[in-house]
C-alpha cells in the first residue's frame, strides 16, 4: 500500500515546492522595484510650486541716505523739506548741503581735530609770509538764523540762496567748515578776489597736505548749489581731501550725491 501512494506523495511535495519558488520569485522582484523606484531623484513638476527667498531690501540709513523723491527748487532745496533728527554721514563723511541738512538741535561746536588742522595750517602759512586768519568758523543753528534772515532782507532770497545757507543746511553748523582771509586785507574778505592773491593761492595749493578743501570751487555751482567761495574750507582729512583736490572734484562727486 505505501509504495503503491508513493508517486502521489512525491508529486504533490513537488507541486508545493513549485508553487513556493513561485511566490518567492514573485516577493523578489516586487521588492526590487520598489527599491529602484525610491532612488530615482525626485523631479519637480512644472505645476509644482516651489518658494524662492526674499532678499530684505537695503534699509535708509546715514550711510546709505535715501535718494530725494522730489526735484530741487529754481534756489536747489527740496520744497517743504523738513530738518531730520539725525545728521547724514556717508562713509564717515558728515555731510551738509542744500539736500540733506542737520537737525536744529545739532551742536557739535567747534571740531578739536579740524581746529588743530587749521592752525597747523595758518602757522605754515605764516612761515611763507602770510598772515592768515579763519575770521568765521562754528554757527549755531539759532546764528545761522539771524545771518541768513539778514541777508536775504538785504539782497533778496534768491540771491541769498547762492552764498548763504539757510538754517540748519550749513556746513557751519558742523563745526568743519572754516572762512578763511589775509589780516591787513580785510576788505578782501570773502570776495573771490582773495583766491587771486599770493596768500589765497598758497592756501588752495596746500590746504590738502592738511586736511582741507575749497568746499565751494569755481564752475561746480550746479553741484554745490553755490557760487565760488574762495574763502571757505572744510576739513575731511588728509586722505580725503589729497584725491578730492587732486581729482578737481567736490565733496557732493566724491561720496557720490548731489
Amino acid at each position: 500500500m505505501k509504495i503503491k501512494h508513493l508517486p502521489l506523495i512525491i508529486g504533490a511535495f513537488i507541486s508545493i515546492a513549485l508553487i513556493v519558488a513561485i511566490f518567492v520569485v514573485y516577493n523578489y522582484k516586487n521588492n526590487q522595484a520598489n527599491i529602484a523606484s525610491n532612488e530615482q531623484p525626485k523631479i519637480t513638476e512644472p505645476n509644482e510650486s516651489t518658494e524662492t527667498p526674499t532678499l530684505d531690501e537695503p534699509e535708509n540709513t546715514s550711510e546709505n541716505p535715501a535718494e530725494p523723491e522730489q526735484q530741487p527748487d529754481e534756489n536747489g532745496y527740496l520744497p517743504n523739506q523738513e530738518l531730520p533728527t539725525e545728521p547724514t554721514y556717508i562713509n564717515d563723511i558728515l555731510l551738509a548741503n542744500k539736500i540733506y541738512p542737520l537737525p536744529s538741535t545739532f551742536a557739535p561746536g567747534e571740531n578739536p581735530e579740524a581746529k588743530q588742522a587749521l592752525d597747523q595750517m595758518l602757522a605754515a602759512a605764516k612761515q611763507q609770509g602770510f598772515d592768515l586768519v579763519a575770521f568765521s568758523g562754528y554757527r549755531s543753528f539759532e546764528y545761522q538764523t539771524t545771518l541768513y534772515n539778514n541777508y536775504v532782507q538785504r539782497d533778496g532770497q534768491a540771491a541769498a540762496d547762492r552764498y548763504s545757507a539757510r538754517p540748519g543746511y550749513s556746513e557751519h553748523q558742523t563745526g568743519l567748515a572754516f572762512d578763511i582771509g589775509e589780516r591787513g586785507k580785510e576788505d578782501l574778505w570773502l570776495t573771490e578776489e582773495f583766491g587771486e592773491t599770493p596768500a589765497g593761492q598758497w592756501l588752495f595749493a596746500h590746504a590738502s597736505e592738511y586736511g582741507f578743501i575749497l568746499r565751494f570751487p569755481q564752475n561746480k555751482e550746479d553741484i554745490t548749489g553755490y557760487m565760488y567761495e574762495s574763502w571757505h574750507y572744510r576739513y575731511v582729512g588728509k586722505d580725503i581731501a589729497k584725491q578730492i583736490t587732486m581729482k578737481n572734484i567736490t565733496l557732493e562727486e566724491y561720496l557720490g550725491v548731489k
